[in-house]
């Protein structure tokens, strides 16, 4: 189904009717009106004209000027109105290219109704910016709310924290919940957060900083964070390469899965071959280091607890932390059978 009534191509004939050539030429380009939807810069327009960018810039203002005040744009009410109502509809502040593509997945009939955007008295852009994509509104207030919930958002989350799209989207919703009742709800808000460059998705549909490593994935590393957080346990870095390529279609190697698993800290070799998260609560260190830091903590253990407190930190054999334990140099064993650190 159509989201528009309207044919574009038609409707901007006529806006653009009664302009002089090269006033008309200059719109056109601009706004990449023509046959190949190619926009031109202010610069290239200057080069073909041999005129400055910015006499080419005062050609533009002028001529969209003249057509807001002809008798064909008011004639055309209807279309900026029914442009109105979709932006309304979708929540009164919209991501340009996400209102856009919303509208057709045509580039050229998008670059049209960005035209229109620019025409109309209803609606405001308000630029990109570090924080913020390019976006319209119908509503400046409106948007000031959100623009301040989003940051509320953004400053609440940890550089770790990972909250599915509910969570944020209740989140969110919790730091607008003054704004009127027609745009509070999931879908609008999933909408605004996309607004936001600070808040991201990782590929597993998992939101929070978007500069984070948990956010913004580089590489196999980083794959392998969100494969092991997702398993919730310990994984052979075989199977940590297999679900990357299962999970996000990368041809990963073996080889080099384990090495980047090797040197990252947020990895802890917990057995043979066997990887577990730092943030679980393990720690690096050969087994003595493990057993050494279980007595520390718990104070002299017997050798069926020492035992059994490593295995809930490392996937070992028993045998080999009973060699570790024997060896006297870092262990010494109490006359009630209990061994402590030496």
């Amino acid at each position: 189904m159509a989201i528009i009534s309207f044919k574009p191509k038609q409707v901007t004939k006529r806006l653009l009717s009664n302009l002089q050539d090269r006033s008309h030429d200059i719109i056109v380009n601009r706004y990449g009106l023509g046959d190949n939807a190619d926009t031109k810069t202010l610069e290239a327009i200057g080069k073909k004209y041999g005129i400055t960018r910015e006499r080419v810039r005062q050609i533009e203002n002028a001529a969209l000027a003249a057509i807001r005040k002809s008798d064909t744009f008011k004639a055309e009410h209807k279309v900026f109105s029914e442009l109105k109502n979709v932006v309304e509809a979708l929540g009164g502040l919209v991501h340009e290219e996400e209102f856009l593509s919303h509208i057709s997945k045509d580039k050229a009939v998008q670059n049209h109704v960005r035209f229109y955007l620019v025409l109309g008295d209803e609606f405001q852009k308000i630029k990109e910016d570090d924080h913020f994509h390019s976006r319209w509104t119908i509503d400046e207030e409106l948007s000031e709310a959100v623009h301040e919930a989003l940051h509320s958002v953004y400053h609440s989350l940890s550089d770790k924290e990972l909250l599915t799209e509910n969570d944020l989207v209740n989140r969110f919703l919790n730091e607008v919940r003054d704004v009127a009742a027609q745009y509070k709800n999931e879908e609008v808000a999933r909408r605004w957060l996309k607004i936001s460059k600070r808040i991201g998705k990782n590929p597993l549909g998992e939101w929070g900083p978007a500069d984070s490593q948990n956010i913004k994935t580089r590489g196999i590393k980083d794959y392998a964070f969100l494969m092991m957080r997702k398993h919730g346990s310990p994984m052979h870095f075989r199977e940590v390469a297999k679900a990357i390529q299962d999970t996000f279609g990368k041809k990963t190697h073996v080889a080099t899965t384990h090495n980047e698993l090797i040197k990252d800290p947020r990895f802890v070799l917990v057995g043979r071959g066997y990887y577990a998260l730092s943030e679980w609560g393990y720690k690096p260190g050969v087994v003595r280091d493990v057993i050494s830091e279980i007595i520390k903590k718990e104070g002299p253990l017997t050798k069926d607890e020492v035992v059994e407190r490593v295995l809930k930190e490392r996937f070992l054999k028993k045998n080999t932390i009973l060699v570790n334990l024997q060896n006297s140099k870092y262990f010494k064993k109490l006359p009630d059978g209990r061994y402590t650190v030496v």
